[in-house]
């Protein structure tokens, strides 16, 4: 692998582990591991594009329909895709399907970029990542046969123990915290072949586990305010990403467009982004 590589661009594409859910800044956007991924890859490279297609809830098939298409037309040095897992944890999954959407995002991906990247996604330990275990195994072993066959680099986040630690997922259980973003941007900033920064693979600190009763009322919490309006909207085919776009995509030009670094911005990793104009780089 080519060490210190450089690259001028990045596209993310996928759902909300993508989309950045849930590093919440004061602001109330997400930033997560793609964003800082792109803020750091900018301090190498004066001029630097990013654009975030992700948007949450998206199905493979909403993910390619509404968004590949997209990030090929860009042709960035770098695309990110992360997809399927939704579809996963569906209580009906069509793995075939999910199988030939995937693919058919891969090979039209590849050819449009410098290097593609694909991951095997982490799962918070728990009963319900072991009710859906056989799925994501299926799933993940198909992003390693995609990446043999096209070229792309595979991130395996679902091989790091330390990924699955509770304490690195938001009180929804679906979403890293921003400690565990933090992470993934790492592993991919490796994956590229860049120097590594920390281990992103460091199990966290021995902790006392909470009390039976802390427990107790940590699920109901989570069963009120996140598992119950989650099976809702499967009982009634809404999504949380419906009406959403991309950060990134523009429902008016019909197209994405790139962000840059605010020229104005300190030394260091960026904090604030402009946009440019949607023209793809040469």
């Amino acid at each position: 692998m080519e060490m210190n590589a450089s690259y001028t661009s990045l596209v993310a594409v996928g759902d909300s582990f993508t989309e950045g859910m849930s590093d919440l800044l004061p602001d109330g956007s997400y930033r997560g591991w793609a964003d800082v991924l792109a803020g750091r890859l900018a301090t190498r490279t004066p001029g630097f594009r990013y654009a975030n297609l992700a948007v949450r809830g998206k199905l493979i098939g909403q993910i390619v329909d509404e968004q590949v298409d997209a990030a090929a037309a860009m042709r960035a040095d770098v695309i990110t895709l992360v997809g399927g897992l939704n579809d996963t944890l569906r209580p009906s999954c069509d793995m075939g399907m999910v199988r030939g959407r995937l693919e058919e995002a891969v090979e039209r991906l590849a050819p449009s970029c410098e290097k593609l990247v694909l991951m095997r996604s982490p799962g918070r330990n728990g009963p319900v990542m072991e009710r859906f275990r056989p799925r994501m195994e299926e799933l993940f072993s198909l992003v390693d046969d995609l990446a043999a066959r096209h070229g792309a680099v595979v991130v395996d986040l679902y091989g790091a123990p330390a990924l699955g630690d509770p304490r690195l997922w938001d009180v929804d259980r679906l979403h890293l915290t921003a400690d565990g973003h933090s992470r993934v941007a790492e592993a991919v900033w490796q994956a590229l072949g860049l120097p590594p920064e920390s281990d992103w693979r460091m199990p966290l600190p021995a902790a006392v586990p909470p009390r039976w009763a802390r427990r107790r009322v940590d699920d109901l919490r989570f069963a009120r305010q996140h598992l119950m309006p989650w099976i809702g909207r499967r009982l009634t085919g809404r999504s949380s990403g419906d009406g959403r776009t991309g950060a990134q995509y523009s429902s008016e030009l019909g197209s994405a467009f790139w962000v840059t670094p605010d020229e104005g911005r300190a030394p260091g990793p960026v904090a604030t982004w402009r946009r440019v104009d949607p023209t793809p780089l040469p």
